[in-house]
């Protein structure tokens, strides 16, 4: 365990001026996932862990500067009413077929757009190309953890409608920043996923049912808590900004019943499930044979004229 607390220690370090799963979770998830890879697979990987370790916010950062990404983050279940779940189709071209394309993007494209880069990242390994293995490694990583995080489920996934502005910053990022080098992250080794479309809207699934209570508890345990107690003000990146208080978010986690902690852990063998099928769906490719060369680096330019909602 002090091994694997160690290396929570190690992302928290290059994670420390990240604001915002938010940028700390991310980064901690898809670093743990590698140790869950088989032997075949992890003399790859590992090399290259501070890479898969970085980039795992690439998504988040691609938002604000590419047209398309923001939608592929996240589904407004919610938005085709209570049996959204057996009114959409699985699988992408039955839905565009049923909603339109443009419908679709809209209200969210999270478990196809992760299906995609899973196909992708399956043809990386056909194709033995290690820069693209390494990029769709850290992309599909990214879009994992997204659709076990509740609010990524919900129209309301600010609380902006429920009057808690706020509460998605605070799910993803303060709790996880405050506790998780407390959580026991170990997952066990990669298992290989039979119906990886299937599997990821389960995900999807099992985390909007959990939408309900991270807004009730955290309603619930406000009128607790007087404005001064809930908020405290930090200094982050020479700014003093506000942050939910210590206290509250001590508090909060406590009454969650280790909510956050299952879906980090979820996220992390559900990402090396991932990785690990999509390798053997390329034919199990003898990775010792692939160039050692780390992920190419993504420019990022940030687009003013993109509009993206707000966590």
């Amino acid at each position: 365990m002090k091994f694997f607390q160690a290396l929570i220690f190690s992302v928290t370090l290059i994670s420390a001026t990240f604001a915002t799963w938010g940028f700390y979770a991310h980064s901690l998830i898809n670093r743990l996932a590698v140790f869950s890879l088989p032997e075949e697979m992890i003399g790859f990987y590992k090399p290259h862990i501070q890479y898969i370790t970085e980039n795992a916010v690439n998504p988040d950062r691609r938002r604000y500067a590419v047209e398309g990404e923001a939608e592929k983050h996240y589904i407004d279940l919610d938005y085709y009413g209570d049996s959204a779940l057996q009114i959409l189709p699985k699988y992408w071209n039955e839905a565009v077929e049923k909603f339109t394309e443009d419908s679709l993007r809209m209200n969210g494209i999270g478990p196809w757009s992760a299906y995609f880069t899973f196909l992708n990242l399956t043809k990386a390994f056909e194709t033995k190309n290690s820069a693209a293995i390494l990029r769709l490694s850290a992309d599909l990583g990214h879009y994992i953890g997204d659709l076990n995080v509740p609010l990524h489920t919900t129209v309301n996934y600010n609380g902006q409608l429920t009057d808690q502005v706020g509460i998605h910053g605070f799910w993803e990022s303060r709790i996880p920043e405050l506790q998780a080098k407390d959580y026991p992250l170990w997952v066990g080794q990669a298992e290989y996923v039979d119906k990886p479309q299937l599997a990821l809207w389960d995900a999807v699934a099992a985390a909007h049912a959990q939408v309900d209570s991270v807004l009730a508890i955290e309603k619930e345990l406000t009128k607790s808590f007087s404005p001064d107690q809930k908020y405290s003000y930090e200094e982050r990146n020479n700014l003093t900004v506000r942050v939910y208080s210590r206290e509250f978010t001590e508090a909060y986690a406590l009454a969650l019943d280790s909510q956050i902690e299952r879906q980090m852990k979820k996220s992390i063998k559900m990402i090396a499930d991932f990785w690990f099928t999509a390798w053997v769906n390329a034919g199990q490719p003898d990775l010792s044979t692939f160039s050692k060369e780390s992920g190419e680096e993504e420019v990022i330019f940030p687009d003013s004229k993109i509009k993206v909602r707000d966590h």
